[in-house]
């Protein structure tokens, strides 16, 4: 279901390539909630290649994300937040210098943080891709900002130089230094974003920090894809299967497809089955 997966730089936005991720995504969170075997759904004609766990902000590696792969492509996802402890910390938004690349500016130092714990892990694995595949990068809020924070090291520290990154929900990630630097090198990103949706809107373009009075600077990744869904809280209208639903009502006929095999697997799939 992953749709124009030729190489080219700056490819144009594909919904249905926006459904099967937004899926894909869903299964970040069934791993983490079962930590104790780390099992989960793999779509048809996917193959897993491998998963690997960060350290939380509480210290504790857990696991945050894997890459599967098909013949035509290979996708690398990473976990939102799977906790109220993520959540306290996902607003702590102080920058730090962002290491992984040359002059590439600054970025949140909690989202750094859990990155650069996974990094070696992610880039083991990725070495086992082949580079004349196209390689997704997806990610769902947190997840989306770990996303964006690879998706640049990717392009410009690996034979994988032409990622192509889907996000649903991701916060802003790093000033404008570092999206400057992002928006040159990845040559395509889609940033699903609903408007009624807080996390997008968060850090806030100017942060000050409560405990320094230093001030930070943040700005979005380039490609946005608005979208416009009310569902009542404000974890309604950001959780993924908020964003899957939304994507779906669009195209029922295509996400029918894509949560018929597995069973189960899409985040909203019993709704779509029902329809």
């Amino acid at each position: 279901m992953i749709a124009g997966t030729g190489h080219m730089r700056g490819q144009e936005l594909n919904m249905q390539t926006a459904l099967f991720l937004a899926a894909v995504c869903g299964q970040t969170y069934v791993q983490f909630n079962n930590k104790e075997d780390g099992l989960f759904l793999v779509p048809r004609t996917y193959n897993l290649v491998g998963q690997f766990k960060a350290r939380a902000y509480d210290n504790r590696y857990e696991p945050f994300g894997f890459i599967i792969e098909s013949e035509q492509c290979s996708i690398l996802a990473f976990r939102g937040s799977g906790s109220a402890v993520d959540w306290v910390s996902d607003f702590i938004a102080q920058q730090t210098t962002y290491r992984s690349v040359r002059n590439a500016g600054q970025t949140h130092k909690g989202f750094t943080d859990i990155y650069t714990s996974a990094r070696d892990s992610v880039f083991s694995l990725l070495s086992q891709l082949s580079p004349d595949k196209p390689l997704f990068i997806t990610g769902h809020s947190l997840g989306g900002a770990l996303a964006t924070l690879a998706a640049l090291d990717i392009a410009c520290n690996s034979p994988l130089s032409s990622p192509i990154v889907y996000t649903f929900g991701a916060p802003r990630v790093g000033d404008p230094k570092f999206v400057q630097l992002y928006n040159y090198s990845v040559g395509t990103h889609w940033r699903f974003q609903n408007e009624f949706d807080i996390v997008p809107h968060l850090p806030p373009l100017v942060y000050q920090s409560p405990k320094t009075k230093q001030t930070y600077f943040y700005l979005h990744v380039k490609g946005e894809v608005p979208r416009s869904f009310r569902m009542g809280s404000v974890s309604g209208n950001h959780v993924l299967s908020s964003y899957f639903d939304d994507l779906a009502k669009d195209q029922p006929s295509v996400a029918a497809a894509v949560c018929a095999e597995p069973p189960g697997w899409c985040p909203f799939s019993e709704h779509i089955q029902s329809e």
